[in-house]
This record gives structure tokens, sequence and C-alpha cells, in this order.
């Protein structure tokens, strides 16, 4: 099929329902989970589940893709500095959650190319948030969003009670002078 022909709305919703069954099994038992399961409890044929994902790195570059678009899917409402931090908490129960998925791709060009691509749409949000908060003064002016995103990523192998405390403490570090923080 090529990629520019529109889906029917069945084989549509056979992808969104292998892709959301597949998210399910591989948080239960990894992505080395058998794919006639995935097809079985999404009640789904092999031969459609093979038709959509011709590879278990095409079924788990499209889970990942899936969880990374959400995790970049953020609104713009509400306090900057809450909605900047919010989403680097988010962030860290990404990379704790979900990093393995993103891992277990085979090496390969494709699997380079992909990261490259996730790397730059969770850097994109976060530069977007970080500057909203400086726009609106409660981020200081000298702050990477780079910086940010990196000590987020580092911040996902302590103990999750701990990711909240030290967020805290960024947050007061590079927070503009405020009676609330």
């Amino acid at each position: 099929m090529s990629p520019l022909k529109p889906q029917r709305a069945d084989a549509r919703r056979n992808r969104d329902q292998l892709i959301g069954t597949a998210r399910t099994v591989f948080a239960e038992v990894g992505t080395r989970a058998p794919l006639d399961e995935i097809a079985r409890r999404a009640r789904i044929g092999n031969a459609t589940l093979y038709r959509h994902f011709p590879t278990r790195d095409d079924l788990i570059v499209a889970v990942y893709a899936e969880e990374v678009a959400e995790l970049c899917e953020v609104p713009e409402a509400g306090d900057p500095l809450d909605g900047l931090f919010g989403w680097l908490e988010a962030f860290v129960r990404h990379v704790t959650e979900k990093g393995d998925l993103a891992r277990s791709l085979e090496p390969s060009a494709r699997r380079s190319g992909l990261h490259e691509q996730w790397h730059a749409a969770m850097s994109e949000t976060v530069g977007r948030l970080a500057e909203r908060a400086q726009r609106a003064g409660v981020l200081r002016a000298d702050v990477d969003p780079m910086d940010l995103l990196q000590v987020a990523a580092g911040m996902a192998a302590a103990e999750p009670a701990r990711v909240r405390r030290m967020l805290h403490m960024v947050r007061r570090g590079v927070g503009t002078a405020r009676p609330d923080q």
C-alpha cells in the first residue's frame, strides 16, 4: 500500500487496535513478546498484523512514535513554569518507563534516524516550554532548555520518590525569584 493512499476506516481501526494492544503487552512482558499474542489479544488475525507491521521493529516504532507524540502534545495554558516542570516530570516518567522500548530496536541507520527524530521532537517541546516561561519572566534568561532536558534524563535513574524533590530543587535554582516558589 502506498504511504500516500488513505487507509480505509476498518484498516485504521485495526492498526490503532494493534498499536494499543502492543503498548499493553510490551509494558507487561517487554518487546520480545510474541507478535501472535499481540494479534490474539487485539482480536485481529496474524496476517493483518503482519500486513500493517511486517517486522517487530515496525510495530515497536509505531508504538514508541505514538508515545513520543503524546508526550510532546502539551497544552500551553496555565502557569508557564508549572507547565515546563510538569512536562519535565512526564519526560522523566517517559524515559523511565519507555526508554527500553526505543532501545529495543535493532541497531541500524533507520534506528539512528528515528532516535534523532524523537530527540528533536522532545527538544523542540522543552525549548518551546522554556521560551514561554522565559517570556513570562518566571524562568531565568540564561537557562538552556537542553540542560534541563539532560538533567531530567539523568533523573530517570533515580528512585521515583526522589524525582519530584529533585525537580523542585532544579525549579528553585532556575526560576526567577517569586514568593510562591
